[in-house]
This record gives C-alpha cells, structure tokens and sequence, in this order.
C-alpha cells in the first residue's frame, strides 16, 4: 500500500465521516456557543482537508491557503466569544 492509497482509502473516509458528525452537531447544537465550537472545528478539518490535498498534489502552495483560513477561523471564534462574553455582562 502507497502513500496515496493510505491517503484516499483510510484517511479521507475518517475525515468524511468525522465531517458528518460535526455538521450535524452544527445543526442539532442546543446553544449559539455549540454552533460557533462546531463552525470552527468544521473549518479546522477543513484545513486537514486541504492538506491532505496539499500531499496528493503534491504542491506546497495550497497550504498557504490553509494557513490563512486556520488564521481566519481562529480570529473569528476569538471575536465570537468576546462578543458572547460582552453579552452575558449586559444581561
């Protein structure tokens, strides 16, 4: 078994499957903070996802791409719970 076959017959499957489970947290979540801790870990295996292709293609510029989305990500849960924060202090 290669490299690439590991990559499209274990790995992608798992990754798939993991997506599935946290899109429907993202759906079902109780609360807007389960929704935002869903959002983030789906963006973050999205990033897996682009590296991933990143070793198939074998081109290091896609991971650039997943740099600045993981960057973006991060930023925007940080700003999400300042503001959930800043809410629950009104209230």
């Amino acid at each position: 078994m290669t490299v690439d076959d590991y990559l499209f017959y274990v790995i992608m499957p798992i990754i798939s499957l993991s997506l599935i489970f946290i899109f429907i947290r993202f759906l079902k979540g109780p609360s807007v903070a389960d929704r935002v801790v869903a959002l983030d870990l789906l963006i973050t295996v999205g990033v897996g996802v682009i590296g991933l292709f990143s070793l198939i293609a074998d081109s290091a510029l896609f991971l650039d791409v997943a740099i600045i989305l993981a960057l973006i990500a991060f930023l925007g849960t940080v700003a999400f719970s300042f503001y959930l924060e800043k809410r629950n202090r009104d209230d």
